[in-house]
C-alpha cells in the first residue's frame, strides 16, 4: 500500500461568513495561537480563506461558503499533534487568554488518557470554525518506543 499523509480539510460555511471582519478575526486567532498564516485564495468562483501550518502550505484548512453549510457537530474534531506536554499546554494558555477576551472561544479540558504504552495530553478548542481541534502530545513511558513508521517534521 502506498504511504500517505492528509493533506488538507474544507470546512464549508454559512453564505456571508467570510467578511473581512471574520476574516482579521481567523487570521488574528489562528496565527496566534497556532502560527497558521491566512491567505484569500480563489476557488470554486470564491474567495475562500486557506489557512496554511506551514510556509510550503503542506497541511491547510480552506474555509469557503457553500449554501448548505457544514453544522456543527458535538466532537467531531480535528487532531494536531505537537511534541511536548509544554507546547500543549503553552497553546492552552494561549486559548484561554483568547476566552477571556473573547467568550465564543470554547475549551474543553481532558484528563490524561493513560495507556500502558502511551498517555495523551489533550485539550479541544473552537473559535469561528465549526469544528473542534484537538490540541495534544503523546509521551511515551521510558523505554518505550515510538512507532518506527510516524512522520516527522524536518526543518530544512
Amino acid at each position: 500500500m502506498a504511504k500517505m499523509r492528509f493533506n488538507h480539510m474544507e470546512l464549508t460555511l454559512p453564505l456571508g461568513t467570510l467578511t473581512d471582519e471574520y476574516r482579521a478575526e481567523v487570521r488574528e486567532f489562528y496565527g496566534d495561537v497556532f502560527g497558521w498564516t491566512a491567505t484569500d485564495t480563489q476557488i470554486l468562483k470564491q474567495t475562500a480563506l486557506l489557512l496554511s501550518t506551514d510556509p510550503a502550505t503542506s497541511q491547510f484548512v480552506l474555509l469557503a461558503e457553500h449554501k448548505e453549510p457544514m453544522a456543527p457537530p458535538p466532537f467531531d474534531h480535528l487532531g494536531l499533534l505537537f511534541e511536548t506536554r509544554e507546547e500543549v499546554d503553552t497553546c492552552l494558555a494561549k486559548c484561554e487568554a483568547w476566552q477571556e477576551k473573547d467568550p465564543r472561544v470554547e475549551i474543553k479540558r481532558y484528563n490524561d488518557l493513560v495507556m500502558p504504552t502511551v498517555t495523551v495530553h489533550a485539550f479541544y478548542v473552537r473559535h469561528l470554525l465549526p469544528i473542534h481541534l484537538d490540541v495534544q502530545c503523546m509521551e511515551r513511558p521510558e523505554g518505550v518506543a515510538a512507532p518506527s513508521g510516524r512522520w516527522v517534521w524536518v526543518e530544512d
